[in-house]
């Protein structure tokens, strides 16, 4: 019992020296440029949130942390430490594992994030993108009205998936027609891989970050993320100009294996620690004929 209780206050002492570092690292870029005004909430997407409340106001108004507005710790930030030092659940994923994203965050934040996946870890990401718009697509809509019990200020939305696990080597050999290569809005596209389902605003949107960490795919009547991982692709390829980082956990298993390496291609991975794979995907609009893959 003792060596598991240390285990945990250990666990929490290196999520609390996380979340610390992040803010040091947002302080010091404020301070390398404070003479810029702030940001205005509406460069960060192309729709508004229907779920902001106070953390807005603060998030526009404290765009530098050294400014006199600015001198409290984020909400989003105390949220998410005080919610970690008071609970004995982890993040699913380790910490060098996060630490991949974490780096993108830091340099991209406050950007547009999209996660498939309604965790324990959900507040940690809204976090480290303070200021900028965090989504979670969730497949367990009991599981999202937990969540929002206890952390009512996430942005999440219900999904719902048709595919399973079982169904992996079809759908590869779908997403190999040359319809699933044509770059488009996910809505218009031929591919029978292609997520259509989701809030409008979902696809309006363009991504800086896109996670895809759900739905379920441990068993073979699980979903699985082929779907989530070709559409992710999609999305980012038919970003108007720039680059989306999109990041695939659990490449340990045999479908977040092949499908990420297939859909999201060997020659856009940039880093791989443990069972996260970053890739970062160029827009295709911005250069037509530019190959599905390089």
């Amino acid at each position: 019992m003792k060596s598991k209780f240390q285990l945990s206050i250990n666990l929490k002492l290196i999520l609390l020296c996380f979340f610390f570092l992040i803010l040091l690292l947002l302080i010091v870029r404020s301070s390398i440029s404070p003479s810029q005004s702030p940001i205005p909430e509406i460069h960060l997407s192309n729709s508004t949130n229907p779920t902001q409340g106070p953390e807005t106001a603060t998030s526009s108004a404290c765009s530098s942390l050294l400014t006199p507005t600015c001198t409290k710790t984020p909400p989003s930030l105390a949220n998410a430490l005080i919610h970690y030092a008071t609970t004995n659940i982890t993040p699913q994923q380790t910490l060098k594992e996060i630490s991949v994203s974490a780096r993108v965050l830091a340099k991209k934040s406050p950007c547009n994030f999209l996660v498939f996946g309604l965790g324990h870890d959900s507040l940690m990401w809204t976090a480290l993108n303070h200021g900028g718009r965090t989504v979670f697509l969730e497949e367990d809509k009991a599981w999202i009205g937990q969540i929002q019990q206890r952390l009512p200020t996430l942005e999440s939305y219900h999904v719902v998936y048709d595919t399973k696990v079982h169904q992996a080597d079809e759908l590869m050999r779908i997403g190999m027609e040359e319809e699933c290569k044509d770059v488009s809005d996910p809505r218009f596209s031929k591919c029978k891989l292609a997520l259509k389902g989701f809030p409008n605003e979902v696809y309006d949107i363009e991504w800086d970050l896109i996670m895809v960490d759900a739905p379920t795919g441990y068993h073979e009547d699980a979903p699985g993320r082929m779907s989530a991982i070709y559409t992710a692709g999609l999305m980012a390829r038919n970003r108007e100009a720039g680059e989306t980082d999109v990041f695939v956990h659990d490449v340990d298993r045999v479908v977040e294996e092949k499908f990420s390496r297939t859909f999201l291609c060997e020659g856009y991975l940039s880093e791989q620690e443990g069972r996260i794979r970053h890739f970062t995907i160029p827009s295709h609009r911005a250069r037509p004929g530019r190959p599905f893959c390089p």
